[in-house]
């Protein structure tokens, strides 16, 4: 595992005492020992603000000359190995990595492979001293062991100044949503997430057609220069297609704290049951009579199979009880969950089964059942899906779901859903508006199939 960095790339929150630099608004002693981290840290407030204070961790080193050299950890190398590669004294390499150890900012049982570490010599050749060791595996925060005047090492955390904004994309799909999106500007990110909330509604390697649009409205993290640090979540969803036409928004509901996806009315995205409980699969048979691949007699196929690579995960469609988690004839590894109102899921020719999965476990929507294999009566990997309901066997694809949560049942809560509603579609259409639920800034946008932002509103 990896240590936790938060993101960006510029100026700097100092936990410690750092001489000479009067740019810094704020900084904090970081403690070297655990002596010191009972102390409250003290503060300095200095005239500039720390947002237009722009610094690199190569910055923030004395004004001599440093030979900068900089290398990424290769499976199963360790830090103090990489650092005495890179040609620090082993001693020094030694001293600089157990100030940010002692700090607890880096467990050295825990980095992964591929993390960039940066270190910077004062001299050259045999004589070189190591002035200071950066580090960072993600954007935003960067960690430095810094030589002090006494020769010891001294951990700071640096991190970007950041602010939230609202993006808003919207376009025309030709191929698939994932490349309009990543197109018209949105990330991965967004696209798993733009999926997640029309997982009840949609199958996506189904029901999107050519010419079907869709929009997005999300938050994104910038820093003061406005680069793009992180995205944030998706508050508005919405697909305009020959399937589907729909569209949701973020709300929190004040009496359980619970965050969902609602409709214009107030009516819940979340559904009893998902329609499809694995991502990025090809449905490969449908529910209905056919010729059995290996029988080779016409007999009904009462599931729908959904191809995908062996491994892959498959969600629980929706609260209950596992009834068992065995190996059942045909059907290979297989599971079955008891949910309310006589409606039973199953899901056949596993692999092996999800973590913990067995008879009597309660399984939450969403929880890993199993994953995808080809056991049992199967002619290749795909995971084999079953809908009862009273024990009838029914057509998953077809099947009219409960629908989840209405507003509409408490009036106080849907008045403040709609007060809400109104202000993400003023961020839809420009106006700049703050959302109630956030101290963010948030951006107006551009014309369709663009992404751009806009002054934050006063």
């Amino acid at each position: 595992m990896s240590f936790n960095l938060s993101r960006g790339t510029t100026s700097l929150v100092l936990l410690g005492t750092v001489a000479g630099v009067a740019a810094l608004s704020s900084f904090y002693f970081l403690a070297q020992s655990k002596q010191a981290e009972a102390q409250t840290p003290p503060s300095v407030s200095l005239a500039t603000p720390l947002a237009t204070t722009v610094l690199s961790a190569q910055e923030f080193t004395d004004n001599i000359p440093a030979d900068s050299r900089e290398a990424k950890l290769a499976p199963r190398e360790t830090l103090i190995e990489l650092v005495t590669d890179l040609g620090a004294d082993p001693e020094e390499a030694s001293q600089s990595l157990h100030a940010l150890y002692d700090a607890e900012l880096i467990d050295p049982r825990r980095v992964r492979a591929g993390l960039t570490v940066k270190a910077q010599f004062r001299g050259s050749g045999e004589t070189a001293q190591l002035a200071s060791l950066t580090m960072s595996n993600e954007a935003g925060k960067q960690i430095l062991s810094r030589r002090t005047s006494s020769g010891d090492f001294m951990p700071l955390v640096l991190e970007a100044h950041t602010e939230p904004v609202y993006k808003r994309v919207k376009a025309t799909i030709d191929t698939s949503i994932y490349q309009a999106a990543l197109s018209a500007g949105a990330h991965d990110q967004q696209v798993v997430d733009f999926a997640g909330i029309f997982a009840y509604d949609l199958d996506f390697q189904r029901d999107i057609q050519p010419g079907d649009t869709f929009e997005m409205v999300y938050e994104e993290m910038v820093d003061e220069r406005g680069n793009r640090i992180r995205s944030g979540e998706v508050v508005f969803a919405a697909i305009n297609g020959k399937a589907l036409d729909k569209s949701y928004y973020q709300f929190t509901t004040e009496d359980d704290g619970a965050t969902d996806y609602y409709g214009p009315t107030g009516e819940s995205a979340t559904k009893f049951l998902m329609k499809t409980p694995i991502n990025g699969a090809r449905l490969s048979s449908s529910f209905g009579y056919r010729t059995h691949p290996i029988s080779g007699y016409n007999k009904l196929h009462t599931g729908t199979d959904f191809a995908a690579p062996t491994g892959t995960p498959i969600y629980a469609a929706g609260h209950g009880t596992v009834e068992r988690a065995n190996r059942y004839g045909g059907y290979g590894n297989y599971a079955r969950i008891k949910h309310p109102n006589g409606y039973k899921t199953a899901y056949a020719h596993m692999s092996r089964f999800g973590p913990g999965v067995k008879a009597g476990k309660r399984i939450q929507q969403g929880d890993i059942i199993g994953y995808v294999g080809s056991t049992g009566a199967s002619t290749g990997p795909h995971l084999h899906y079953e809908v009862l309901v009273n024990g009838k066997k029914v057509n998953a694809m077809t099947l009219d779901l409960p629908t989840g949560r209405k507003l509409a049942d408490t009036p106080q809560i849907m008045e403040a859903f709609v007060e809400a509603r109104e202000q993400i579609d003023a961020i839809r259409e420009g106006g700049g508006v703050a959302l109630a639920s956030s101290d963010a800034v948030n951006e107006a946008t551009g014309p369709a199939g663009t992404l751009e932002g806009a002054p934050p509103a006063p």
